[in-house]
C-alpha cells in the first residue's frame, strides 16, 4: 500500500514563507490519532517533503512507529510564491483556476501541469509494487495532481480534498494498492484512514 498523507492545520501567517509554516497544536493531536491506526505495522517507509509542514507530521510519525524518514525535495507542494500569503477566500480563487487550467501559469503560480509531472516522477518508485507500505506525506494540491495521474482522469479539483468525504484544512489520506495500481479509497479524514 502507499498512503498518501496531506498534514493537517497549519499555523498561517504572513510573515512567515508559506513553506516554513508548521502544525497548529490541533494539527499535532490529529497526526497523533493517526498514529494510532493498526497498519502502521506493515509500514516499512516513510517520505517526506522537505516543507515544515510535510516534516513535522512525518515527525511525529517517525517519533510514534520508530521509522526514518526519507526527505525528497521534489515533493512540495505546488510553487506558490509569486503571489506569497493570500488570503483564504482569494486563495481559493486562485486554486480554482489552478486546476481548471493546468497549461497556463496563475499569476505566476507553477502551473498544474509541471507540479504534476514533478510529483509523478518523484514517487515513480514508491507507487510501483515493491516491498512493505509506504506513507509519503505531503501536500493536498500536488496529492490530488497525483491521485488524478494514478485514477486516469484530467486535472481538475474535483478529486482535491475539499470534498464531501475530506476533512477542511487539510489532514487526509488517499490509499493505492501498489499492487494492483488501485486506489482503494480517495480522501478520508487522518482519523477515519482505517485501511
Amino acid at each position: 500500500m502507499l498512503r498518501y498523507v496531506t498534514h493537517p492545520q497549519v499555523r498561517v501567517s504572513a510573515q512567515v514563507p508559506v513553506p516554513r509554516w508548521g502544525l497548529t497544536d490541533q494539527g499535532r493531536q490529529r497526526v497523533s490519532l493517526l498514529c494510532e491506526q493498526p497498519w502502521w505495522v506493515t509500514t516499512t517507509r516513510l517520505v517526506s517533503s522537505d516543507e515544515t509542514k510535510a516534516l513535522e507530521t512525518a515527525a511525529i510519525i517517525a517519533a510514534r512507529t520508530g521509522l526514518p524518514i526519507e526527505v525528497r525535495a521534489g515533493l512540495h507542494e505546488n510553487d506558490r510564491s509569486s503571489t506569497g500569503f493570500v488570503p483564504s477566500d482569494r486563495f481559493e480563487q486562485l486554486a480554482d483556476q489552478f486546476f481548471a487550467h493546468p497549461d497556463r501559469s496563475v499569476e505566476g503560480w507553477e502551473r498544474a501541469r509541471d507540479a504534476q509531472r514533478r510529483i509523478v516522477e518523484g514517487t515513480a518508485d514508491l507507487v510501483g509494487d515493491g516491498e512493505g507500505d509506504v506513507a509519503l506525506c505531503g501536500h493536498g494540491a500536488v496529492g490530488t495532481l497525483l491521485l488524478c495521474h494514478l485514477l486516469q482522469v484530467p486535472i481538475g479539483r474535483t478529486e482535491d480534498q475539499n470534498g464531501p468525504d475530506a476533512a477542511p484544512g487539510g489532514g487526509n489520506v488517499w490509499v493505492l494498492d501498489r499492487g494492483t495500481g488501485r486506489i482503494l479509497h480517495r480522501w478520508r479524514p487522518i482519523e477515519a484512514a482505517t485501511s
